[in-house]
């Protein structure tokens, strides 16, 4: 079953969206916002793992929340303070967790093994 993204458009800085990506097969899976910008790599933005714990990039730390509503089955990305630099298609994408484990204590970091995708929502943040 596709993931299906929507909410992407032109705001001006320091505005906010909120990207949405249906996603009803995935709510036992880690699911994750990608960010490619024009001329530059694909990005992990923010991830949330099935039992709620969540990772950020620094650069949006703050200002970006990553969250999932499983009687929607819809997964969100809420971004305020936009920058221009935040620019970029966004997609959102379902994986395996990965976990860093030391001392019996594990740190969600971000989903790995993607191998679900969704079509992109292009945003644009002038300045």
């Amino acid at each position: 079953e596709p993931l299906v993204e929507s909410g992407g458009g032109s705001v001006q800085a320091g505005g906010s969206l909120r990207l949405a990506c249906t996603a009803s097969a995935y709510s036992s899976r880690c699911m994750t916002w990608l960010r490619q910008a024009p001329g530059r790599n694909l990005t992990g933005v923010a991830a949330i793992d099935s039992d709620g714990s969540t990772s950020y990039i620094d650069s949006v730390r703050g200002r970006f929340t990553i969250s999932r509503n499983s009687a929607k089955n819809t997964l969100y990305l809420e971004m305020n303070s936009l920058k221009p630099e935040d620019s970029g298609t966004y997609y959102c994408a379902a994986g395996g967790s990965g976990r860093y484990c030391t001392g019996g204590h594990c740190t969600f970091l971000a989903c790995n093994n993607l191998d679900a995708w969704g079509q992109g929502t292009l945003v644009t943040v002038s300045s």
